[in-house]
């Protein structure tokens, strides 16, 4: 099973935010990136006549930058464009089949109460069932 844990250190080796999260942004530190559980209705994966050979974990990725409207964007879009780029890899010893993007492109959250911006991309993970 890969947990949202599992996710922030993957993360890690992808892009350069000089903080990662999970769950809180422990006193909301510049150039973060926080995970956190997507929510979403739905039922398990479950296969037809047998076991399911793949999971899924839906995350959220909150990118909590700067106050430069600018250099956030550009940190999101290329967080986002990386996603939608990896082939062949592999999180705490899973494959991972897909990294589904769920919207478009990252989404504008606007400002936190001391001005620093956010964006959200949302991603789904299939990965191998161990």
């Amino acid at each position: 099973m890969i947990y949202l844990s599992d996710i922030r250190d993957w993360l890690k080796s992808v892009t350069s935010a000089e903080y990662y999260y999970i769950g809180k942004l422990d006193n909301k530190q510049d150039r973060s990136i926080g995970v956190y559980s997507l929510k979403q209705s739905g039922t398990p994966t479950r296969a037809i006549g047998g076991e399911s050979t793949y999971d899924t974990i839906s995350v959220s990725l909150l990118i909590h930058y700067t106050d430069n409207a600018r250099e956030t964007e550009e940190f999101a879009r290329r967080l986002y464009e990386t996603l939608y780029g990896i082939k062949k890899v592999e999180i705490k010893e899973h494959k991972i089949y897909i990294i589904e993007l769920l919207t478009e492109e990252p989404v504008d959250v606007g400002t936190d109460d001391k001005g620093v911006y956010e964006q959200v991309i949302e991603v789904k993970f299939y990965y191998e069932r161990k």
